[in-house]
C-alpha cells in the first residue's frame, strides 16, 4: 500500500478514537474550523520553509499533506476524490481549466 493511502487509512481509523490519546482524534473532535486553521498554519510554515529554511521543506510538506487528508476525511472526501479531480484535469491547460470554472 502506498504511504499516503496508509496515512489516510490511519487517519480514518482514528476518527472515532479517544481525543486524549490521539492528536488526529483531537483534531476531529475540535471540528472542521480547527482542522482548516491547522491546515492554513501548515501551509504558511511550508511557504516559510521553502523561502528561508529549505532543509525543513519536506518535513513541513508532510505536515501539510497530513492536515489536508484530515480535512478531506472530515468532509467525507479522500485521496481518491483528489486523484479523480487530477485525472479529470489531465491534459487540460491550467489556463483553460481555470477559465472553465464557474465565477464565484
Amino acid at each position: 500500500m502506498d504511504p499516503l493511502d496508509r496515512l489516510e487509512a490511519t487517519i480514518l481509523a482514528r476518527r472515532g478514537a479517544d481525543p486524549a490519546g490521539s492528536y488526529t482524534a483531537s483534531l476531529f473532535a475540535k471540528g472542521r474550523p480547527k482542522i482548516a486553521q491547522k491546515l492554513g498554519e501548515e501551509a504558511v510554515e511550508t511557504v516559510i520553509a521553502a523561502m528561508a529554511q529549505p532543509d525543513k521543506l519536506v518535513s513541513e510538506a508532510a505536515d501539510l499533506v497530513f492536515h489536508l487528508i484530515v480535512l478531506l476525511a472530515d468532509a467525507g472526501l479522500g485521496l481518491d476524490d483528489v486523484r479523480a479531480e487530477l485525472s479529470r484535469r489531465d491534459g487540460v491547460s491550467g489556463h483553460d481549466e481555470k477559465a472553465a470554472r464557474p465565477a464565484s
